[in-house]
C-alpha cells in the first residue's frame, strides 16, 4: 500500500492506523462475531441480559454479533485497497477463489453440523466483487459492456447465495466507486448499510487509515491473513463439539 495519505473526514493527526491493523481489527471483530454465533448461541448463560441499551436486552451473545457487524466493511475496503495497489491482479483473485473453496467446508459445517449448507462462504462475495472490479477498469471506455458485466455478476451473487448476497456485492461496488472520496463512500455506504445499521462504526477506523502498509509483510503474513478465515472456523468448530 502507498504511504499516500487519503481524503477523510478525521483530520490528519488522527489518521494513525495502517493497513495491518486495519486487518487485525477485521480479524478479531470477525472472531468476536463467529464466536458469538458458533459457541455463545449454545449456552444459555451467555444469553441473558446483562444490560438494556434503547430498551433493548445486550447479551454477552447478542453483544458479541454487534460488534461483528464491522468485520465485513472492513474486509471490503481491505480487498479495494489490495486490488488498487496490487502488482498481480490474477494472483490476488486467484488467491480469494482459492480460499473461498478452501473454506467452503468449515462454512458448511459451522452451520449445519454437515458438509453442505445452501450458501456460500464470504470470500464468494469478495471475489465476485473483485470480478466487479475488473469488469468496470476493463470496460471503462465501453459502459454498455460495463453495466452488463456488473449486472451479470449482480446475478452471479444472488444466484450462488454467498454471505451479504448481492447487498454485500454493490456495497463492495460503492467501496471500490467512491475509494478516493471517503467521507462520501462512509456516507452513502452507511446509507446502504442502513439495514445493519451496527455496521456503519466500521468507517471510523476506515477514515483513520493512513495509508500505509503497516507491520503485516512478506508472503507468509500475507497468506496467514487468508488462512485466518477457514482456521478460526474450524478451531471454532472443535470448541464447540468437544469442549463444550
Amino acid at each position: 500500500m502507498s504511504n499516500h495519505i487519503p481524503d477523510s473526514f478525521f483530520p490528519e493527526k488522527f489518521r494513525i492506523l495502517s493497513g495491518s491493523t486495519l486487518k487485525i481489527i477485521a480479524m478479531l471483530t470477525m472472531l468476536i462475531d463467529h464466536t458469538g454465533m458458533a459457541v455463545l448461541s449454545q449456552l444459555p448463560q451467555a444469553q441473558i441480559p446483562f444490560f438494556s441499551f434503547l430498551g433493548n436486552p445486550v447479551s454477552l451473545y447478542r453483544l458479541s454479533r454487534d460488534i461483528g457487524r464491522v468485520a465485513f466493511p472492513i474486509f471490503c475496503f481491505l480487498l479495494v485497497e489490495g486490488f488498487l495497489h496490487t502488482k498481480n491482479r490474477f494472483r490476488y483473485g486467484r488467491n480469494l477463489l482459492l480460499f473461498a473453496i478452501i473454506s467452503e467446508l468449515p462454512w458448511n459445517y459451522i452451520h449445519t453440523n454437515t458438509f453442505f449448507y445452501e450458501k456460500q462462504n464470504v470470500f464468494f462475495t469478495l471475489f465476485i466483487g473483485y470480478l466487479g472490479f475488473c469488469a468496470i477498469e476493463r470496460f471503462r471506455e465501453k459502459q454498455t459492456l460495463q453495466f452488463f458485466s456488473v449486472l451479470g455478476l449482480l446475478g452471479v451473487s444472488c444466484f450462488f447465495q454467498a454471505d451479504y448476497g448481492w447487498k454485500g456485492f454493490i456495497f463492495l461496488l460503492i467501496m471500490y466507486t467512491l475509494h478516493k472520496e471517503r467521507t462520501a463512500q462512509a456516507i452513502i455506504g452507511s446509507c446502504w448499510l442502513a439495514y445493519e445499521w451496527k455496521a456503519c462504526f466500521a468507517f471510523l477506523s476506515i477514515n483513520m487509515y493512513n495509508g500505509k502498509r503497516g507491520f503485516i509483510k512478506g508472503k507468509g503474513a500475507k497468506y496467514f491473513f487468508y488462512a485466518f478465515y477457514p482456521l478460526h472456523l474450524t478451531l471454532l468448530i472443535f470448541i464447540r463439539q468437544y469442549l463444550l
